[in-house]
Parts: C-alpha cells; sequence; structure tokens
C-alpha cells in the first residue's frame, strides 16, 4: 500500500506539468482620454515575473502554465491598472489607462557619477555612424495618416445651438475615446500613401504624394491639403541637437550638449525585439525649457536609439499646448545607420477658455521597403513636394490592401461621423463664418468676395471710403486668376478701382503671366507694392487719418514669372505709372537750367528685372496661389535691377536702378533665435523724390517689423542706402529661470535697426526750395554720409499669450524736428 501511494505521488509530480493548461493572454492597451495605443507597456500577472511589454501599436501577448487572477498594466506617467483573469485557455483583456499628472521626485545621486552619463557619451560619439544622415541616399514608401478630433467640450458649450444640432453625434463619440475616455469629435481624417527620396550631397529630398483620402468638417480633398499629408512634415530626427516642432526649437535628449539640458535615470536593459537595451528615463533640468520629458531606448552593442517615448507638459514654455507626445522605433539598416519605421505624434491643445473645447492632433507615420546608398541624379530632385495628378482617383479596396496598418473600428467610425457632421446646417453656416475671419473672403460659388480688411477707411482725403472685391477661386478655373475692386470716397467723391488677370501656364516649374490695371491713393513712401502682401494689417490701417503726401497712382503692368530650377526664380515685368499728387508737389523737368519749367506731376515707365535665390525654400500650392513655407535656416537672396525708358508709354525719364536684399533665420541653441534682413540700393539717376527710397516710419502705437518704429513718416529720403534689421527671439532663456516670473511664461525679445544712406546733390536741385502753402517744405531730408539712422530695441512678449510690448531708444539724429528718443509699442500676436 505504501508503494502504491508512493508510486501515485511520483507520478502526479511528474505529470503535473504535461496535465496543466497553457493560458494565452492578448489584448491592446490605449490611452484612455486620446484612444491612441500606448507602446512599451509592462502587462504581467500580479505577484510574479510572467509577463510582456505592448508593441509600437499597443498589443500584447502572454502565454504561461502558471496564470494568476489579475493582470496588470504598468508604465510611467500612466495610472496603473489591474483587471481580473478568467481561467479560459485563450482570452483577450484590453487596458485603458489614465495619464498619471503626478510630478515625478527627482532622483539624487550622491556619490559616484550617474551610470546614465557613460550610455549618453557612448551615443553621441556614435552620432556620425547611427544618425541617418550618414548615409548618401535612402529611399522609402511612406503611409501617414492624420486625425484631429475636438476634445474637453465643456458644459456651456454642449448647450449652445451648435452643438445640440450634433447631439445625436454626440451620442455615439465617446466610443472615439473609449468606454472609460473622455468623449471627443472628430473632425477630420486623412490618410497618404508616397514615396520619399533624400540624398546627402548635395542635400536634397523629394516627395511624390500617390494618392491621398481626406475627410474632414470644413475641408475639401485639395491640392494643399494633399500636400501636408505626407512624410515632409512627420520629420522627427533625435539625431539632430535641437528639433523644429511647431516653428520652436526642442533640444535633443541625446543633443551633443545633452548634459545642460536633462536629468538622467539608467533603469534597467532589456530586449526590445532581437536588441539587448539599455532603458533610460530623461527629464528636463528646467521644467519650463522646451525640451522632453520620457524613456529612451538605447543598443548595448552600437549606442543607438532603438525607440524612444517622449512627452513635452504644458509646464514648458508654449502657449495653448497641453502636451506634446512622441513615439518613435527605428530600424538598423546594412550600412548601420538606423532609419525610423513608425513614429506616433499627438498634439494636445488646450482649451483657450474655460468655456470652449480643447483639441487632439494625432499623426501616424509608417515607413518600409527601404532603399539605401543608392542616390538619385540631382535633377530627380527639383521638385521637393509633388503630388500625382490621380492622387485621389483610386479603385474600391485600395486602401484596405495598401495600407501598412489596419483602421480600428474607431476610426472607421470616425469617417462616418465626420460625414453625418457636415451634412448638419448648422455646422456649414459655422464655418463660412469661421473660414471668412481667418481668409478674409467669403466663397460664392466660383468666386471669393474680400478682403474685408480693405471694406472701410476714413481719411482726410477721401473722408469715409467704402471698397468692395473680388477673386475668382479654383472652381471657376485652375488657370486663371482673375482678381478686381471697386471703392468710392465720399469726401473727394472719386471712384478708385483695380483689376488683374493672370494665368498659370505651369505648376511643375511655377510659371504665371499677368496683366493688371489700377487707379488708387497711396502715400509716398507708404505704397502698395511694398506693404500689402506681408504686411496687410499696418497697410491697411495707414489709410485712416491724415495721409502723408497722398497721390493718385494710375499704375498698368505687365509681369511674367518662372521657376528655373529649385531655389531660383527669374521675374520680368513691364510697369507704367503716372503720379498725380493730392499735396503741393513741385519738380523741375530740366533742372539747373535757368527759369526751368516746374511741374506737378509726372509718368514712368520702367522695365524690372528679379532674380531670386531659395535654396531649400519650401512651397505648397494652394489652389491658385503658392504659399511659402519658408527655407529653414538657408538664407533667401533677391535682386532686383529697374530700368525706366523714357518716351515709352509716355514716360518722363531715363533712370536706372539696383537693390538686394537677403534675410535668414539663425538658430542659437538655448539662446534662441535669431531673423536678420539686410537690404542695399542704388538709384543712378537724377529724379524727384517719389522715385527714390522714401524710408517707411511709423508714428502709431503699434509696432511692425516693416518700418523703422521712431523714425517719422517721410523723414528720410535717400537714392543709395544700406540697412541691418536684426530681431532676436530668447524663448524661454533667462525668464524661465527667474522664480515667480517663469510661471507667466513670458519671453524677451531684442530688436537692432541701422540704416546708412545719402542723397546726391542733383536729386535735392531738382526740387524747388520754398515752402508749400500750407506750410510744408517742398524739399526733404536726407541721411548723413556715414553717420546711420539707429533704434535698439527690447521688449517681453507672450503676455497674456497674445501681447508684445517693446521699448525702443533712438540713439541718432536726436535734433530733428518732432524726433522721439524713446517710444513704446505693441502688438499683438498668436504665437505658440
Amino acid at each position: 500500500m505504501k508503494i502504491f501511494i508512493l508510486l501515485c505521488i511520483c507520478i502526479s509530480v511528474w505529470a503535473a506539468p504535461l496535465l496543466a493548461q497553457e493560458v494565452t493572454v492578448t489584448g491592446k492597451v490605449t490611452d484612455a482620454s486620446t484612444g491612441d495605443p500606448v507602446p512599451f507597456v509592462n502587462v504581467f500577472f500580479k505577484g510574479t515575473s510572467i509577463g510582456s511589454t505592448t508593441d509600437f501599436d499597443g498589443y500584447y501577448r502572454i502565454k504561461t502554465t502558471s496564470p494568476q487572477d489579475s493582470l496588470v498594466a504598468s508604465y510611467i506617467g500612466y495610472i496603473k491598472r489591474m483587471k481580473y483573469v478568467g481561467k479560459a485557455q485563450s482570452q483577450q483583456v484590453n487596458f485603458q489607462l489614465e495619464p498619471d499628472i503626478t510630478k515625478l521626485e527627482e532622483v539624487v545621486f550622491l556619490a559616484g557619477e550617474n551610470p546614465a552619463f557613460e550610455v549618453l557619451r557612448r551615443v553621441v560619439k556614435n552620432k556620425s555612424i547611427n544618425d541617418k544622415r550618414s548615409l548618401s541616399a535612402y529611399e522609402y514608401q511612406s503611409y501617414n495618416k492624420i486625425e484631429i478630433d475636438v476634445d474637453n467640450i465643456s458644459d456651456k458649450m454642449k448647450k449652445k445651438k451648435i452643438m445640440q444640432k450634433i447631439t445625436m453625434v454626440m451620442d455615439s463619440i465617446e466610443r472615439v475615446a473609449g468606454e472609460d475616455g473622455k468623449p471627443v469629435l472628430p473632425i477630420f481624417i486623412s490618410e497618404a500613401l508616397s514615396s520619399y527620396y533624400f540624398r546627402d550631397s548635395p542635400r536634397l529630398q523629394r516627395e511624390l504624394i500617390q494618392k491621398t483620402k481626406v475627410t474632414g468638417v470644413g475641408v475639401t480633398d485639395g491640392n494643399t491639403v494633399s500636400q501636408l499629408l505626407g512624410s515632409s512634415f512627420q520629420e522627427y530626427n533625435f539625431y539632430q541637437n535641437w528639433l523644429n516642432i511647431l516653428e520652436k526649437e526642442f533640444v535633443s535628449p541625446i543633443a551633443d550638449g545633452w548634459k545642460l539640458y536633462y536629468n538622467y535615470d539608467l533603469m534597467d536593459s532589456l530586449f526590445v525585439g532581437d536588441h539587448l537595451c539599455y532603458r533610460i528615463e530623461v527629464r528636463p533640468k528646467r521644467v519650463q525649457d522646451l525640451a522632453f520629458n520620457g524613456t529612451i531606448w538605447i543598443t548595448t552593442e552600437s549606442y543607438a536609439l532603438k525607440q524612444v517615448d517622449l512627452s513635452i507638459s504644458k509646464d514648458a514654455n508654449l502657449n495653448y499646448i497641453d502636451k506634446i507626445k512622441i513615439q518613435q522605433e527605428l530600424q538598423e539598416t546594412e550600412a548601420g545607420a538606423w532609419l525610423p519605421v513608425k513614429t506616433r505624434v499627438l498634439v494636445d491643445v488646450g482649451e483657450v477658455t474655460k468655456n470652449t473645447a480643447g483639441m487632439l492632433a494625432k499623426f501616424y507615420s509608417s515607413n518600409k521597403d527601404f532603399i539605401i546608398n543608392k542616390p538619385r541624379g540631382v535633377k530627380f530632385y527639383e521638385t521637393s513636394l509633388e503630388v500625382a495628378e490621380d492622387a485621389k482617383i483610386y479603385k474600391k479596396g485600395f486602401w484596405e490592401e495598401n495600407r501598412h496598418d489596419s483602421l480600428t473600428e474607431t476610426e472607421k467610425n470616425v469617417y462616418i461621423m465626420i460625414d453625418t457632421l457636415k451634412s448638419i446646417p448648422m455646422v456649414k453656416s459655422y464655418l463660412e463664418v469661421m473660414n471668412i475671419l481667418v481668409n478674409g473672403y467669403k466663397r460664392v460659388g466660383k468666386v471669393d468676395v474680400g478682403p474685408y480688411i480693405y471694406a472701410y477707411a476714413n481719411n482726410n482725403i477721401e473722408g469715409h471710403r467704402v471698397r468692395v472685391g473680388f477673386k475668382s477661386n479654383i472652381n471657376f478655373s485652375n488657370k486663371w486668376i482673375f482678381r478686381g475692386y471697386l471703392a468710392y470716397g465720399f469726401g473727394d467723391q472719386e471712384f478708385k478701382y483695380g483689376a488683374s488677370a493672370r494665368y498659370i501656364l505651369s505648376r511643375k516649374r511655377w510659371t504665371t503671366i499677368g496683366i493688371e490695371r489700377k487707379r488708387d491713393i497711396e502715400q509716398v513712401g507708404l505704397l502698395a507694392e511694398d506693404l500689402e502682401e506681408n504686411n496687410y494689417i499696418f497697410y491697411a490701417f495707414s489709410n485712416f487719418g491724415q495721409l502723408i503726401r497722398p497721390f493718385i497712382n494710375t499704375q498698368n503692368k505687365f509681369t511674367f514669372q518662372r521657376e528655373i530650377r529649385k531655389g531660383f526664380t527669374q521675374k520680368v515685368g513691364l510697369v507704367n505709372k503716372t503720379f498725380d499728387p493730392r499735396y503741393d508737389f513741385q519738380f523741375y523737368r530740366s533742372p539747373g537750367v535757368e527759369n526751368a519749367a516746374v511741374a506737378n506731376s509726372y509718368t514712368a515707365t520702367e522695365i524690372n528685372v528679379e532674380t531670386r535665390l531659395s535654396k531649400g525654400e519650401v512651397f505648397l500650392q494652394d489652389d491658385n496661389d503658392r504659399i511659402s513655407l519658408g527655407s529653414g535656416t538657408k538664407p533667401i537672396f533677391t535682386i532686383n535691377y529697374s530700368m525706366g525708358v523714357k518716351g515709352l508709354l509716355g514716360s518722363d525719364f531715363d533712370y536706372h536702378k539696383v537693390s538686394m536684399h537677403a534675410t535668414q533665420r539663425v538658430k542659437f541653441g538655448f539662446l534662441g533665435v535669431s531673423r536678420y534682413t539686410i537690404s542695399a540700393g542704388h538709384i543712378f539717376s537724377q529724379l524727384p523724390y517719389p522715385l527714390l527710397k522714401v524710408h517707411i516710419g511709423n508714428e502709431s502705437p503699434f509696432y511692425t517689423s516693416a518700418a523703422y518704429n521712431l523714425m517719422n513718416n517721410f523723414e528720410f529720403v535717400s537714392d543709395s542706402y544700406a540697412s541691418l534689421r536684426y530681431n532676436h527671439y530668447f524663448e524661454g532663456f533667462i525668464l524661465n529661470s527667474i522664480p515667480l516670473i517663469k510661471k507667466l511664461k513670458w519671453r524677451l525679445v531684442g530688436t537692432a535697426n541701422v540704416l546708412f544712406g545719402s542723397v546726391r546733390q542733383e536729386n535735392i536741385d531738382i526740387i524747388p526750395e520754398g515752402t508749400s502753402a500750407e506750410g510744408e517744405p517742398y524739399r526733404f531730408n536726407a541721411l548723413s554720409p556715414g553717420k546711420p539712422y539707429v533704434e535698439l530695441g527690447y521688449g517681453i512678449e507672450n503676455i497674456f499669450k497674445v501681447v508684445r510690448i517693446d521699448a525702443f531708444h533712438r540713439l541718432t539724429y536726436l535734433n530733428n524736428p518732432e524726433a522721439s528718443k524713446f517710444g513704446i509699442k505693441i502688438y499683438f500676436q498668436f504665437i505658440l
């Protein structure tokens, strides 16, 4: 009997593992507030070491013969969550984690070097090998997905009529964020499939967007939107010292000067795929700095970034942004460099007021089919961003077959919800109003009516002035653009008008031809051609009050423009203009001749040739216009030559003018960002002062970068000049280190404007001496050779998030009549 019992015990011990059932638990971990997957989460059975880590898409899988009754999901930045596990062999357990807003305690090392430092030193040492920019070329197929949602909808906002009209949609919205997440209202979703190409020498890139799918409230699947959907605008390379995100410079956790900006904790080492990695937590030394906090995984062999999970909190010196989260997974190439295979970015825009809503912008990028170190010819990269003509045409089932990842049920519902929202009449009306406020035009079929900023003015010449205008849109033609306006002054009882026609000859190498005719009132030194395009608000308000040397400008213009190659644009034009003053203006037609005739109006005809060099500049085609997104940190040069031809179309003068303009954005790391503009010009001929360079002054209380802010209107005229305008934005430097002040998120700015100029005596003698009936001198003031006009400014921006206040000191020409030695200027701006 004892032998039988012993035998039974031995058999049971031996057979127990065979009889035990293997349990498989799978699931997905998502963010409860956004519905996005959370990668790198530790999922394990409570009280054991049995577990797994979620992949980049938030999925996990655990197999075990020793299951427990509770499963735990834990990750830094989130509240730990536990769920019951049943006894079934195969089951699914999904987690939704709530963000943990509790600030982490800082770890202090009392002795010895932080072990993470040696890892970081080796990461920096191996940057030249691991950075994708070390490759001579690379290319890949890219799939990009963007979703924009309205979130944190306040109770007061829900009571508004427009929200009540979409109650039926709101009833099903909670499924977007999840069972215990906050409801969000989807308003935009897009998908794009593209091919991306890069070569290093010379450094060029090209992206061909092959297919796009866009659905949005108030958004059409236009060419502009399609261009923004590719991977060109989803570039996050942490091997760079600084990352440009939302036009702000963020310091990378593996920057060359990493020790100045971050604290590091080496947590442990673990396998991520086939690579053993160090897991290092990073935190900014100053929470207001534009720096990241989160986790980076560094491979133990090549000291390369394997993956990152980084965030920027609302404590950073940013406006309206509650959080930016970037998750990225990288893959090693056969050449040693690492390329991103998946990137997920979340931008959480906070509520502007307590009674409004916030916004979530979610970006996902997946890359595959890499080809490296096979550069294509330079001509191949001439068009940096191109949308295929058939990008919006595809067969049924195309996206199901070609997406890198299938859509979730939530994302499928988003398409349905947005289509429902677009059909609500009140939503359409609301969007029309918003579009007018943003663009200044109201779309009426095939034309846009506006811009409304010029609809009314009041001044001493015209009295009350009203204006109505229009421009054709892409619904009318994708080749022809017609513009026109009609204005009337009730004081001078005169009509003014303008009309133009432009034809797009080529979009690939942007080529246009156009004609224009206008007759309108302008001011000497405040010309529409100088201000209307980039400083239209300043120009609009300059038409109020007392006009400075007003005149009627009757102008006929012909222009031809072509992008010869990428970064090289040539423009030629013919302009005929008549100067008809509305003040007492005189000049000698034959100066130096005894009893020379005096005239008070003239006609000038000139031929213009302009060359623009802008290496690295990126353009978007906005329907029938082009929008420059800047050239990064590369300078932009413009060179202009004008030749007046006497007798041509009634012209009174022969003359020659040359001018040069250069501008550049310069990054200074933690010191901030600068932008400088250098201009110079020379007029070789004898001309009346309206045809010389009249420098723009600013007698208003508002700051503008187009003018010298302590110079009076018409204070200086030159026929030869050189100027430097320098603006520096310190961002959070200095003020972020001052207690209490740093909580206000103010930012320092500095300004320096320097102008050299002179006028030859012949251009003074062409104007008679004496004064007008109003007591104004006929002649003008000029800068003394070698003595510049100088003004320096300093100020604070981001006051109440929208106000900038500058204090200016004028350092020269202080004895000029009505010269201001000091002035305060205010400016309203929307910045992040």
